[in-house]
């Protein structure tokens, strides 16, 4: 499978779930059910090489202010979640975080931004071919520490300082 692949299916399985990440999960799974094994750990490859791309403190800045705080686990969710919206916005949030704030239409803080499931659907997928769990990818793991300068969270002036686009679209009101 193919870089263009890969977004041809996370694009038309967001499409078809009119944007509701756990319908988005489930359409994925099926549809990569439709694949053979092989195919299904290359989309699992393509997705967790995104995922570490995007272990960034901007981009974990960025959720901060999307979610009102980003948590560890918050800001893996959202990282999947962002890969589910599409190679344009997914790029284009790790080129300038602050871009969100052009690239997406909308943000609901209640269903937006928590891509668990859509993290998993790669290896539920192969599991249901296959019956087994799916075997290490085989690539790097994510590093140590996110790349860039540290973010402090919790300084609502630097956090509008460093995203003065998405703080004046999303951020506390």
């Amino acid at each position: 499978m193919d870089e263009t692949e890969f977004w041809e299916i996370i694009d038309s399985t967001r499409e078809a779930a009119d944007g509701d990440p756990e319908d988005h999960a489930d359409l994925l799974v099926e549809r990569l059910t439709q694949l053979d094994p092989d195919s299904v750990l290359d989309f699992a490859r393509h997705f967790e090489a995104r995922y570490n791309r995007a272990y960034a403190w901007d981009l974990w800045g960025a959720a901060a202010v999307l979610l009102g705080g980003a948590s560890d686990d918050a800001f893996d969710w959202f990282r999947c979640w962002l890969i589910g919206q599409g190679r344009e916005v997914f790029e284009g949030a790790l080129h300038d975080p602050d871009a969100l704030a052009e690239l997406l239409d909308d943000f609901d803080e209640e269903i937006d931004g928590d891509g668990e499931e859509l993290g998993y659907a790669a290896d539920e997928a192969y599991e249901q071919l296959t019956g087994v769990v799916a075997p290490d990818l085989g690539l790097p793991p994510q590093p140590a520490e996110p790349l860039g300068s540290p973010v402090d969270f919790e300084d609502e002036e630097a956090l509008a300082a460093r995203f003065p686009e998405l703080w004046d679209r999303f951020g506390p009101r």
